[in-house]
């Protein structure tokens, strides 16, 4: 029988539910078990697609095509395995299925309510992964924090799996906050214990308690922690501050979170969790050879969690180079021709980011052409390309009113125009043009030479394509398609030659770099960029000799 593991919140957001649920499923995976993760989310939107960067961070795509919670990133870089739509289900999407039964007449009259008919869809979509053996464990985090009474039928639901299942069966694991009063010098337990005290007020109580934590927590304190909140003292587990997220399966290892949670689900403890590969990584990622530095120019850069996946994607091909990449956010809505030289002079590499609308464009194309005209790495990644093409159809092929239908409908050179099929859309959630498509690469560009391969697969998240009625002027300037759609023609990769890197996909390479598998192009674009800085030092210091030299 499939087991259940619940992750819930406590005291404050942001206390890191998605690290420690993936850290615990990383654990588990590496005793053997076939472990998934799946995020409730308690907001009434359908799933995040049409949220604005800065209410919920990045919006991530699956295999599938849905638009999922940015935790989804984190479930798949620490387990390396792909999630899916059923792995993501909001308090919209489970009204939205309830309110349609209703009114196709599936409920025979009866009043529709919260309790039994809301946390019923719940109970069915917590368990649907659990289905036909699939899986030995699913983990469930549960979005927000206990007391939010948007997150009521949610804890209603696990406390019915609970009773259903049997404690052996279905565990809760509570994260919660131990804060520090530097100036009492205290750990104090009080807002865990009400925290607690509020689950239990909802008929619910943790099996396990993980404390977030500035400073060690001492046996002292584990035993009333334990002894006030109702569980076993191996039950607190210490979550101190991590250096980086992904030492967060070693702290919980030590801490022994993974045996807890198994001995609780009365499940055996196989062999012990073989983490070689992870420990590499990690002691490449500590150590570093060398540091670049890398301008991401894009307009959400006040908010980290706007480009989530890229800024994991160079850590995670940062330490396959032995690495550090320090990424410098330039907000492109700031960037002007007058100011580009001040701003990038001082950068290795340059990436463009994808993203929508009108708000800082000029800037990336000002972005766009330093790069290309100072033979700086340039990577593009979805308007990041569109933007790229736009740049060198005004600044190359001369086309002045070159420009994207997205950003300027009455151009008169739409070099970026709506995809066909958009055309007729009017909803704005999940009707982009979303999730895997194929893509073949030309033979002996530097795109196939990274990849390794002519045919690859990759996600997308876009209503504008390039448009190939110009397709001919830019591979007769330079600028050539090194990657298509098959079956459509799309043109999803661009290159320009003569340059060291200049590199711009319309797909989004990101959502699919792990730790165990960073992202060809990621690894090569860092790549590219020490190589750079090499180059440039080296000239720099035959020009110190030569003014030596001459006096």
């Amino acid at each position: 029988m499939t087991k259940y593991i619940f992750v819930t919140g406590g005291v404050t957001s942001s206390l890191g539910k998605g690290i420690i649920a993936a850290s615990l499923a990383k654990l588990l995976q590496a005793r053997g078990f076939r472990t998934t993760i799946q995020k409730f989310d308690p907001y009434i939107n359908v799933d995040p697609g049409t949220l604005n960067p800065y209410e919920h961070g990045e919006c991530y795509v699956t295999e599938d095509g849905a638009e999922t919670d940015l935790d989804l990133g984190h479930y798949e870089r620490f387990l390396n395995t792909h999630t899916s739509q059923a792995n993501n289900v909001t308090t919209g999407r489970v009204y939205q299925y309830v309110i349609n039964k209703e009114r196709e007449g599936a409920y025979l009259g009866k009043t529709v309510q919260v309790i039994p008919h809301i946390t019923d869809e719940i109970k069915r979509r917590m368990t649907l992964l659990g289905q036909n053996n699939q899986y030995d464990i699913v983990i469930t985090e549960l979005g927000g924090t206990v007391g939010d009474i948007e997150s009521l039928p949610y804890v209603e639901a696990v406390r019915q799996l609970k009773w259903e299942l049997g404690n052996e069966n279905c565990i809760v694991v509570h994260l919660t906050l131990i804060p520090y009063l530097k100036a009492a010098k205290e750990l104090k337990t009080k807002p865990t214990q009400h925290s607690v005290k509020l689950m239990s007020e909802n008929g619910l109580n943790p099996d396990i308690l993980v404390c977030r934590t500035e400073e060690p927590l001492y046996k002292d304190l584990k035993r009333k922690i334990a002894l006030f909140c109702n569980v076993t003292q191996d039950a607190v587990i210490e979550a101190l501050d991590a250096d980086t997220i992904y030492s967060v399966p070693l702290e919980m290892m030590r801490e022994k979170l993974d045996v807890t949670c198994l001995q609780k689900l009365q499940l055996p403890l196989n062999e012990e969790p073989e983490l070689n590969k992870w420990k590499e990584f990690l002691n490449k990622l500590r150590y570093p050879k060398s540091k670049v530095t890398v301008g991401l120019i894009g307009k959400y850069v006040e908010l980290q969690d706007a480009y989530k996946s890229i800024l994991e994607a160079f850590i995670h091909a940062g330490a396959l180079n032995e690495c550090k990449v320090e990424v410098r956010n330039i907000h492109s809505e700031y960037l002007t021709p007058e100011n580009a030289i001040e701003k990038l002079q001082n950068l290795d590499a340059i990436l463009v980011a994808p993203g929508f609308g009108s708000r800082g464009i000029e800037g990336k194309i000002d972005a766009i052409r330093y790069a290309r005209e100072n033979h700086i790495p340039f990577f593009g990644i979805c308007l990041g390309m569109q933007m790229a093409c736009v740049e060198f159809a005004r600044n190359v092929l001369g086309i002045k009113n070159a420009h994207s239908t997205e950003m300027n409908p009455d151009t008169t050179d739409g070099v970026i125009a709506m995809m066909e099929e958009q055309k007729q859309i009017t909803q704005k959630g999940g009707t982009m043009r979303l999730g895997s498509y194929d893509c073949e690469l030309v033979q002996g560009s530097r795109t196939a030479s990274i990849y390794s391969s002519t045919h690859i697969t990759e996600r997308h998240r876009h209503r504008y394509e390039f448009n190939n009625e110009y397709l001919e002027a830019f591979e007769k300037a330079g600028m050539l398609p090194a990657g298509k759609n098959p079956k459509t023609g799309l043109v999803e990769v661009m290159e320009v030659k003569d340059h060291p890197f200049f590199v711009a996909v319309q797909y989004h390479p990101e959502y699919k770099s792990t730790v165990e598998n960073p992202h060809p192009l990621f690894v090569a674009f860092v790549k590219a960029a020490k190589e750079a800085q090499e180059k440039r030092n080296s000239l720099g210091h035959q020009v110190f000799e030569k003014s030596v030299a001459e006096g």
